[in-house]
């Protein structure tokens, strides 16, 4: 009974801290649902073009946003133990290393036409994805700082702050992208040059809104996170890299699975590339669930690692894990279920080529339900092992997984075997299989026994 009580209160903690999570995660994926919407009311080609400029924008992103990830585990371990002075070290120096890693990367989204165009995809694509880039690239550095933030937040139980920002960030996105794509409301019509527009600014609104209330809300000034901010902190810094760097590395892993994956499928074709990218936003926006728990599980690992409290840490990532597993049922039933209404959201009947993409979303949805799982699994995996500060191993077996296994696999099915789209994403399956294995083995030989 006590043990019962004990994973009920788990599960209680786990909830309220990741439930608005879940929540921002999802209205985060919301921003981009909205653009791949718009588009694909707009036409085929822009559709094409956003859904590879935007693969291309968070494959940079999200190698970035490992420091962003590496400050939520410093900032729960450093609060458990009552070090606020390491809190605001750790925090501020995640910021530096953001602020640094955009600022570095923005030639790459200037001089991306010639990048695209180097790995093979169709000029009038290359096109509008080249202009929709060099001005999506300006928002790097807010939308790092943005996830510095986040972590930040989150890590001291403030998670209602971030889901709020999220979904007014959402509602702004959708007025501007309407106005911006369309020409609507006097505002000119740009297509996918105005949702690039649109992202840049809600970017720089939600830093913005973020920003003023981390530094001026009365129970976070202690922290006096941005006080003195040009001082440097080198041992902070160090420990925000070095921890950081392997997690943007294994999220550029699978962001890089998926990313390949839209280039292969632009080698295929352009209605093919325009379904790929429909049926990859809704495993997103399933994806984004998975993500919230993740979340809530470094933090909740994080702090009992803080504490030195083995077996609490063990129900908590226990817990995490069968809340992920009970999602992944439902989302399954849902892909299985109804896939044709799914990606008719995503499409405008009347236009050319819709019927085409349709048939073969639904197909990819079904490969995208076989994934369920495995991909829940291997993210709540990463998050555990990160409240743990063990980032290393995990990088490797992750690269390992995708790019050994999963990517090849992929290569060989689509191309060699003749089973285009369909192998592809059976590829997919099978290296998110081989990692959620892998890592889950790892963390539980790794965590403490009480």
């Amino acid at each position: 009974m006590t043990q019962r009580m004990a994973y009920s209160s788990q599960a209680k903690a786990t909830l309220i801290l990741g439930l608005p999570l879940v929540g921002s995660h999802l209205a985060q994926i919301a921003l981009h649902v909205t653009d791949t919407v718009m588009m694909g009311w707009y036409g085929v080609v822009p559709l094409a073009a956003v859904v590879l400029g935007t693969s291309f924008f968070f494959i940079i992103w999200v190698l970035g946003a490992g420091f962003s990830k590496a400050v939520m585990p410093m900032v729960a371990g450093a609060l458990a133990r009552g070090d606020e002075t390491q809190v605001r070290r750790d925090t501020r120096m995640g910021l530096w290393l953001s602020i640094l890693y955009g600022v570095a990367t923005y030639p790459l989204f200037y001089w991306s036409g010639n990048l695209l165009s180097f790995l093979g995809q169709q000029p009038d694509v290359v096109e509008i994805a080249a202009e929709f880039l060099q001005i999506a690239g300006l928002g790097m550095v807010p939308a790092l700082c943005v996830a510095v933030l986040q972590s930040y937040l989150a890590a001291l139980g403030r998670t209602q702050a971030v889901l709020w920002v999220t979904l007014a960030a959402v509602g702004l996105n959708a007025m501007l992208a309407y106005a911006l794509i369309f020409g609507h409301w006097g505002a000119p019509e740009l297509g996918a040059t105005g949702a690039a527009i649109s992202s840049v600014t809600v970017q720089t609104a939600s830093y913005l809104l973020l920003w003023a209330y981390a530094a001026w809300l009365p129970a976070l000034r202690k922290f006096h996170l941005f006080q003195n901010f040009w001082r440097p902190d080198w041992a902070a810094f160090g420990q925000v890299q070095r921890l950081g760097w392997p997690i943007g590395l294994t999220s550029l892993a699978e962001g890089g699975l998926f990313a390949a994956s839209a280039l292969m499928m632009g080698w295929v074709g352009t209605h093919e590339l325009a379904a790929h990218g429909i049926a990859l936003e809704a495993a997103s926006i399933a994806f984004m669930i998975h993500m919230g728990l993740s979340s809530a599980g470094t933090i909740r690992v994080a702090r009992f690692h803080g504490t030195g409290e083995a077996q609490e840490l063990r129900r908590a990532a226990l817990v995490a894990i069968l809340l992920s597993t009970a999602v992944a049922v439902l989302v399954v039933t849902l892909f299985l279920s109804v896939p044709g209404l799914i990606i008719g959201i995503f499409l405008d009947e009347t236009k050319a080529g819709s019927a085409e993409i349709m048939r073969f979303g639904v197909q990819l949805l079904a490969f995208a339900a076989l994934f369920q799982l495995a991909d829940a699994m291997q993210v709540i995996a990463l998050g555990v092992l990160r409240g743990l500060q063990d980032t290393r191993v995990p990088m490797v077996l992750a690269a390992l997984s995708y790019w050994v296994i999963g990517i090849p696999i992929s290569y060989v099915l689509a191309f060699q075997m003749g089973m285009g789209g369909a192998g592809l994403w059976l590829g997919l399956v099978i290296g998110l299989t081989v990692a959620a294995g892998s890592l889950l083995a790892r963390f539980w030989l790794l965590a403490p026994k009480g």
